[in-house]
């Protein structure tokens, strides 16, 4: 079987770690192309991952590499534009979370998605392949805890990279927006429901810059689903032992924790503050397997002519909650979601 050559697009901290599993990790494909607008970025791809071609322009090297798929790690504002030409230019394509900014931009990745059934879209919402989270669906579709009706979700970033999280603030359309579309995702999937109803509301008791942004430093929000189940959400950016991630899905029989404490690794440090194990630093940390193993999936989609589970109406309806949610934060009310 043939490998299949891939370009990306965003050489950032994600796209970095995307890069690198495409470049020496993924049998069966050939990472040949890089674009960044950032130029130690690209010198970076070219001679340590060995890429061929680099450029500053998307546009330039979906047209002039020698590729057949697309890897987007870009800015969230620019993935549906870059979505929809790569498809037209007759690319496979995977995209990193979130789908799009609007409805509009969903809806316009959706077309073109629609347009070229014959590519393969990818939809990166890598803790459906955590063996955690993964182990824990198999679990439920099992029956091993009755009927889920509760899921928990908490998601923090750690305090110490709290001024970059202010910075961005600024851009990022508000803390639900960014830091939330995996855990709706996961609820959506563990649940087997649609959001109808949200309820949100945020606290702001150490970095009141957030506040002065429009957005806090601490969100909740309850949701209600089609049918019948419900679910909580708790995010923040001020953990002061290190990015946490947390899941908790209620059954009718069991219930299932996922990561209630995030250790890094088995180590157990023994010093003057007692015994205590490290906690994980960050996302890409937390996930690094999972993002692996979403990619893995990606390229064996393309080789052997299957879909991924996830769609891109998927993308479109985790983007139209993270909105209503941050509409109920804002106004204080209830919100309907409206798909």
């Amino acid at each position: 079987m043939k490998d299949i050559k891939v370009g990306i697009v965003g050489l950032g901290r994600l796209g970095s770690v995307h890069a690198q599993n495409l470049a020496f990790k993924i049998p069966g494909c050939k990472l040949v192309a890089a674009c960044s607008l950032e130029q130690k970025e690209l010198d970076w791809a070219k001679d340590y991952l060995k890429v061929e071609y680099t450029t500053t322009d998307y546009m330039k090297m979906v047209d002039e590499a020698d590729i057949e798929a697309v890897v987007i790690v870009s800015s969230s504002p620019e993935h549906c534009w870059m979505i929809e030409y790569a498809l037209d230019a007759g690319k496979h394509v995977f995209t990193d979370k979130p789908l799009g900014c609007s409805l509009e931009e969903c809806k316009r990745a959706e077309a073109a998605v629609e347009r070229h059934p014959d590519k393969l879209f990818f939809l990166g919402f890598m803790r459906r392949y955590d063996p955690s989270y993964a182990d824990a669906k198999a679990q439920i579709d099992a029956g091993h805890i009755g009927k889920p009706y509760l899921v928990k979700a908490t998601g923090l970033d750690p305090e110490a990279l709290v001024e970059s999280c202010i910075k961005f603030s600024k851009t990022s359309g508000g803390i639900f927006i960014d830091a939330a579309s995996h855990d709706i995702d996961l609820m959506r999937w563990f649940l087997g429901g649609e959001v109808t109803e949200v309820y949100a509301a945020g606290t702001n008791f150490k970095h009141p810059e957030f506040a002065e942004n429009g957005d806090t430093e601490t969100g909740m929000a309850m949701l209600k689903f089609d049918n019948g189940t419900v679910a909580f959400l708790h995010v923040g950016r001020t953990a002061p032992h290190g990015y946490h991630t947390e899941t908790e899905i209620v059954g009718t029989e069991a219930h299932i924790r996922v990561a209630g404490v995030p250790w890094k690794d088995r180590v157990m440090v023994y010093d003057q503050y007692g015994a205590r194990q490290e906690i994980v630093e960050n996302f890409p940390q937390r996930f690094a397997e999972a993002y692996l193993l979403e990619m893995v999936d990606f390229i064996d989609c393309i080789q052997k002519d299957r879909k991924p589970e996830l769609t891109v109406y998927d993308g479109t309806k985790a983007t139209l909650v993270t909105y209503a949610i941050t509409d109920s934060f804002h106004t204080g009310k209830p919100v309907t979601v409206k798909y």
